[in-house]
């Protein structure tokens, strides 16, 4: 299965959402990984939002933003990519908090402005996590909670085992995919590490983990995407790794 991110831009090279903004806000949509699995999980996991100042760091073209909105909360918009703000100004309209801002630089809020952040599949794109959590720790008040999607760190090493490759599990790696959406072309660059390096990432910019989860698709899933699931006979694959963290 194809995997479809939210995003962070690290350089023109690479990363380059403004480039495929419109195709990616169209596959976003209605994709099996975007709308039935990682939205839906990442939802699930927020819980109660009414009245919780929330900040969607990494937040695309705005479909976790609205959802979150229309649940009670009050929600900040950031991301590195103005075209994808421009998709997320058109769905949420010209009232919404949406800023241009880059999660490996220091962000632009105060401290404990938030009661969460949610970073929605955008933290693989980062090579260190270090200075993006102490920022992301910074912004949420004490007892604040973290909320993060990534690629599962089992995937693609798993993949590459198959292929017959010996991959490098252990080692924080780099990898690179061509995207065409919306007939505009783009390579995307992505970071890998080993579970341990996620859960010590956390605990050392001061966050206690307090949820690890590899949720289930929603049950309508399998009737719409039903090539997708022909070999999968349970209710779970594997594909994103959802955590959710507390503030110390």
């Amino acid at each position: 299965m194809p995997e479809k991110r939210a995003e962070v831009a690290s350089s023109s090279r690479f990363n380059d959402y403004d480039r495929i903004a419109e195709g990616y806000t169209a596959e976003n949509e209605t994709s099996l990984l975007n709308a039935y699995y990682e939205r839906p999980a990442m939802l699930e996991l927020a819980g109660d939002v009414t009245g919780r100042r929330i900040l969607d760091a990494g937040c695309g073209s705005g479909p976790l933003f609205a959802e979150l909105r229309d649940r009670g909360a009050i929600v900040t918009g950031i991301d590195a990519s103005a075209g994808m703000l421009a998709m997320a100004r058109r769905r949420l309209g010209d009232d919404a908090d949406l800023r241009v801002a880059d999660l490996a630089s220091p962000l632009p809020f105060l401290d404990d402005a938030f009661d969460d952040v949610i970073a929605s599949l955008v933290l693989h794109y980062l090579e260190d996590w270090g200075p993006t959590l102490a920022e992301l720790r910074r912004v949420l008040r004490p007892g604040g909670r973290l909320l993060v999607s990534v690629d599962h760190p089992f995937v693609i090493p798993l993949m590459r085992h198959m292929a017959g490759e010996k991959p490098k599990y252990f080692e924080t790696r780099n990898r690179t995919e061509e995207w065409t959406m919306g007939g505009q072309t783009a390579q995307m660059s992505f970071w890998g590490r080993p579970l341990h390096a996620m859960t010590e990432a956390f605990t050392a910019a001061g966050f206690r983990i307090s949820v690890i989860s590899e949720p289930p698709f929603v049950p309508e899933a399998r009737e719409l995407f039903p090539e997708e699931f022909r070999e999968i006979s349970g209710t779970r694959f594997l594909c994103f790794l959802f955590f959710v963290l507390e503030a110390d």
